[in-house]
């Protein structure tokens, strides 16, 4: 990579349903009002759905790079917010194991593109499969997005335990969505910081360190932008979930 390179933040989650695409694609916006130059990456290849959040229908996407039939510079499409995107393509079975070979073009592909932009958000698949670690191994931060629903706490304590100890990540980011009450991301990232202090971090040589960007309240507007595919920071930027979102990057951007 070059000197000057993208930030590579990769944005996953414990278990599917807790709004991981809809924060990934909601902060590049955010982040594209705030002057930076943004990348997202749809790295669930096997089922990849940032083209619907985003109502983009693309011509050309990685699965075309990946073959040989398209560069990569077409594949690289604007978005609805102001930022870029590489799209996957939905329901590509070859690319849900990852090989040797997919290995080495998904990490081709983000050298190439990091030198043009200021941070590329890789939007990962959920869980802890082959594919989503190989991936988030790839990037400087990682951002875990989780609820306060026990079943997301259970898999995003997973996911921490995996990247500290066969990563080797002691920092990780927290994004808790879907927070019912003011405070719910204090408590959640509390309980969780709780169990990883007693079940993680003594076997490792430091400790794991989850670091709240914020949180981003249940709010009736993201299911209205989600069904319209719009982006709630275009369709409505004043909501309390888009300025949780907005706060998030923030964070982001003073973290750095």
């Amino acid at each position: 990579m070059s000197a000057r390179t993208a930030r590579i933040t990769a944005v996953t989650s414990g278990k599917g349903g807790v709004g991981k695409t809809f924060v990934a694609a909601n902060l590049a916006a955010a982040l594209a009002r705030q002057g930076q130059r943004v990348l997202v990456l749809d790295a669930d290849l096997g089922l990849a759905n940032l083209d619907v959040v985003l109502n983009l229908f693309p011509k050309i996407t990685l699965h075309d790079v990946f073959s040989g039939n398209a560069k990569l510079d077409d594949a690289v499409l604007p978005a609805p917010g102001g930022f870029s995107v590489l799209l996957a393509g939905s329901g590509m079975v070859e690319y849900s194991r990852m090989t040797p070979e997919v290995r080495e073009q998904l990490l081709a592909v983000i050298e190439q593109v990091a030198p043009r932009f200021d941070h590329v958000l890789l939007d990962t698949g959920a869980g802890i499969s082959d594919v989503v670690l190989y991936t988030v191994s790839l990037a400087h931060d990682v951002i875990v997005v989780a609820t306060p629903e026990p079943t997301s706490l259970t898999d995003a304590y997973a996911t921490i335990k995996v990247l500290a100890t066969t990563q080797g990540r002691r920092a990780l980011h927290l994004v808790v969505n879907q927070a019912r009450r003011p405070g719910d991301g204090r408590t959640v990232r509390q309980q969780l910081q709780q169990v990883v202090d007693r079940y993680v971090s003594p076997a490792l040589d430091a400790p794991v360190r989850l670091d709240l960007l914020g949180e981003v309240p249940s709010d009736p507007a993201v299911r209205e932008a989600v069904l319209r595919r719009e982006l709630l920071l275009e369709r409505l930027p004043g909501t309390p979930a888009a300025l949780g979102i907005v706060g998030v990057a923030t964070r982001m951007l003073t973290a750095a």
